[in-house]
Formats: C-alpha cells, structure tokens, sequence
C-alpha cells in the first residue's frame, strides 16, 4: 500500500460518479465495438465529447502507436524513434503529421533541420490549425523570445536541448518511468503534466516496458476531478489516484458499479485513472454545476469520426486483436471513435 486509508475521506456523493463514468464510457466503447444502438442513454455523455476510459484507445494515441511508434514503413533506431514520438506528439494532430511526412519526409535525429520543418508549418498554418486543443501548449520561454511562431520555439527546444542537451540519450539509459518523466520536464515549455503523458507515449515503445502503476502525475483536469470526489485526498493528489488503484473492487462494489468490462488482460492503470479524473470532472460540470471548480461549463461537442480505427496495443501488453474479442464482422470498417 502506498498511503494509509485515513488520509482519504471521499466524498461518497460525487465519487460515485467516477465510478459510474468509467462503466458508462466502457459501455459506449464496447457498444461500438458490437455496433449496439444507442450507445448510451445518459444524454450528457451523447452530447460532449468525452476520452476514452483507456488513453490508449483514443484515436490520436492509437494514430501514435499503430502509424509512428509500430509503423512497418522504415525502420529507425531509438533516438530517432523517441524523436518522431516527441514531435508527433507537441503538435498532437495526425493531420499535421501527416502533412510534415509528406512534404518533408521521415524525421530523424541526422536530417532535424528547424528552419525548413518551421517554414512548412507556417505554409500549413495559414490555412490549417497544427496544434490540437487537447493540451495547451505554451510558448513562453525568454530563451526563446527572440523566435516569433510558437512552432518555431518548440522546434528548436527540441534541437537544442532533446538532441543537442542529451536529453533524448539521458532518456534511453533510464531506469524508470519517473526517470524519464524527470529529464523531460527539464526541457523548456514541457510542464509536468506534458512531461508524464510524453514519458508514457515513449513508454509505449519497445524501448521501454516499465509498469504504469509505478508513477503518476495529476494534470490540471484530474486535479478539479479529485478536489470534487474528495474532502481529503491524502498529502498530494496523486495519493487519490493510487487510493483508488489500490481499492478499486471495493470502491465499485461499494458504489453499485462492479459492471465494469476492461479490455482484455489490461485493466486500468493509474493513467487511465488519471484521466478519469479529468473526464468526470467535465461530466460534474453538466450533471452537478454547483460543484465549481476550475471550469464550469463543457467546450467540446461529441462529433463521431467519419473515418474507422482498428483497435492496436503495444504488443508487450499481450492482448489479441480486438475483433478476437468483438464479433461482428464488419469490424476492421466500422468501429467508430
């Protein structure tokens, strides 16, 4: 155990919700899966746009894992790996990625050339938006001042001190999740939060295989989620995600929630339970306003996709494709996410 119980005093009105999100949302991801309609009939999970219960299943990390990270169309070596996984990630947006393979080719470690990839995604960005708005990006540095775009800062932090600081070699010799999370957070413009979900998209590789029930970090969302499910939650907000690791069975139990259906061989890890934090924090602003902290109301609008995904893990994880699991034939064309 890594805290005492005494420490936790949930909030049993609110915490019941987490709980309820996540065997929702699982319910939404496997009634894609089996092409069951309506996928819910909770009106405020219908309406916005909510992550999946598992990080790994939302598009762009699936993007990540199945198109750059496990992508049979090169071969790179580990810096150059760590590399594209770092910069696919500050920009966060397949379509900017694709565009930058596109024009200018695979990135790597020998051919990172600031000025020509900065000149392409200003071309991009006069008529496309490069960032996604998942996370915000800053772009404020006074060792950077002097450069105008806020791609063109981020690029060459990444050349001047990922590369040329070796910070990217520092990184492959790491003995832990939390080593890795602590030499990307010495980097400029990546704050904790950015530092923990990067550790973890490196993590993903085959460089790496360290436990993701090691080590976590609570973002801003998780932290609004955590102060409305708790009246005390331990000595830091990270105690509240390992308590509810720790006693996950019972709290479901406890709640009326034990329908919950993982996916196979994998239950949640403390990332994903990070980021359940951060989504019912948005649920609580629709189904509980008077609960203000932080943000009050929901941007985000659920649109599906028009385009399909086929499900693909690390295969460290050991789990069998995903339409051994999900029946329906037409699968591979038509899960939506």
């Amino acid at each position: 155990m890594r805290i005492k119980n005494y420490d936790i005093i949930p909030n049993d009105e609110v915490l019941r919700y987490y709980f309820y999100f996540m065997q929702e949302r699982m319910k939404i991801f496997w009634n894609r899966c089996y092409s069951s309609f309506p996928l819910t009939k909770d009106p405020i999970l219908a309406k916005y746009k909510f992550t999946n219960v598992y990080r790994a299943c939302d598009r762009v990390s699936q993007y990540l894992i199945s198109h750059v990270i496990y992508s049979t169309d090169s071969v790179v070596n580990e810096r150059d790996l760590l590399l594209q996984i770092l910069v696919f990630k500050i920009f966060n947006k397949i379509e900017t990625w694709e565009y930058l393979m596109h024009e200018y080719g695979p990135i790597t470690v020998s051919n990172f050339n600031v000025a020509k990839i900065s000149k392409l995604l200003t071309l991009r960005q006069q008529s496309y938006p490069i960032f996604s708005n998942a996370y915000m990006m800053t772009g404020t540095h006074k060792r950077y001042d002097h450069l105008t775009t806020k791609h063109e800062k981020w690029l060459t932090m990444v050349k001047e001190e990922f590369l040329d600081g070796n910070i990217v070699d520092k990184i492959l010799y790491s003995n832990s999740l939390e080593d890795i999370y602590n030499l990307l957070h010495k980097c400029s413009f990546i704050g904790s939060f950015l530092a923990y979900q990067y550790a973890i998209d490196f993590n993903y590789s085959s460089i790496f295989n360290f436990d993701e029930n090691s080590f976590v970090r609570a973002g801003i969302g998780a932290i609004r989620g955590i102060k409305k499910c708790f009246h005390s939650y331990g000595k830091n907000y990270e105690d509240a995600i390992f308590y509810v690791h720790e006693n996950i069975d019972e709290l479901r139990s406890k709640y009326g929630y034990s329908d919950f259906k993982p996916i196979p061989a994998h239950q949640p890890t403390l990332l994903d339970l990070q980021n359940c934090f951060c989504e019912t924090d948005k649920y609580l602003r629709a189904k509980l306003p008077e609960l203000k902290v932080g943000n009050v109301r929901i941007k985000q609008i659920y649109h599906p996709s028009p385009s399909p995904i086929v499900l693909t893990f690390p295969p460290k994880w050991g789990i069998t494709e995903m339409n051994n699991v999900c029946t329906q034939p037409s699968l591979k064309e038509s899960i939506l996410f």
